[in-house]
């Protein structure tokens, strides 16, 4: 199989079932390597329900996930971030009590290698880890533009200064995917702006592809290209930005109506 071919994530018509509540209906699609996808929808239509499959919370009942043509749904949920899939969530969820630069080196995690014996002994491959993860995380503080708060408790930062501790942590796990759960949640219109140029430049100077789900219609319209709308647990359109707002489907789920 031609590897440049081969979609970076495939979502195979995943179906969750909660008792008798269906929340995905056979939902399908393909994201590229390299491409900004956007993931809409009402609420309540199923987007977080197919996050938390991507990331492994939940099992679909039916269907199949493929990153880099290999299945996921086997994968332990701890080991996600180790196959190169990361995530931010909706609420930030960071070590407040921990600083700026140790919240980030947390990210580096997955990519340690060390035994408990190892670190208990502090040998020479332990500190040479720790010195990767600290520079790691200080590039991803300069990159997030954070370096004033590098030696800040997390918890006494602002709202979107958490959230781009948050996006920092997330890309030192050196993911190929990224998943963004409404990164625009409680931001004004100027950080908004701001949140499009560093998605932007994580895809373009990070190399990381970014799957993103949001009720900020404008970001995602201005930022993706390519949009997903599911409604009632269905995909009902796949296209451009430009595509989708014109479909009559996408339409009548939002406004009601179809003209």
């Amino acid at each position: 199989m031609d590897s440049e071919a081969t979609p970076l994530l495939s979502v195979r018509d995943v179906t969750v079932r909660f008792g008798g509540v269906v929340a995905l209906d056979a939902v399908s699609f393909d994201v590229a390597k390299g491409e900004i996808t956007g993931l809409i929808g009402p609420n309540g239509a199923g987007k977080t329900t197919l996050f938390n499959c991507l990331s492994r919370l939940y099992q679909p009942s039916s269907g199949e996930i493929l990153f880099e043509g290999a299945s996921v749904l086997a994968i332990p949920r701890h080991r996600i971030a180790s196959v190169g899939i990361g995530r931010t969530f909706q609420n930030v969820a960071l070590f407040d009590k921990l600083t700026v630069l140790e919240n980030v080196m947390v990210g580096r995690h997955s990519g340690t290698h060390s035994s408990f014996f190892a670190n208990a002994l502090r040998l020479g491959s332990v500190i040479a880890e720790q010195r990767a993860a600290r520079n790691r995380a200080m590039e991803l503080i300069d990159f997030m533009d954070l370096r004033e708060f590098t030696h800040w408790p997390a918890g006494g930062l602002p709202f979107p200064i958490r959230k781009r501790v948050e996006l920092a942590r997330a890309l030192a796990a050196k993911p190929k995917l990224l998943l963004l759960d409404e990164p625009a949640a409680g931001l004004n219109h100027e950080e908004v702006a701001t949140l499009e140029t560093q998605i932007r430049r994580v895809r373009d100077l990070q190399g990381v592809t970014v799957l993103l789900v949001e009720h900020h219609m404008s970001l995602v319209m201005s930022v993706s290209d390519k949009v997903v709308t599911v409604n009632f647990g269905r995909k009902i359109a796949e296209g451009t930005p430009d595509e989708v707002k014109r479909d009559p489907e996408v339409i009548r789920a939002y406004l009601g109506t179809a003209s």
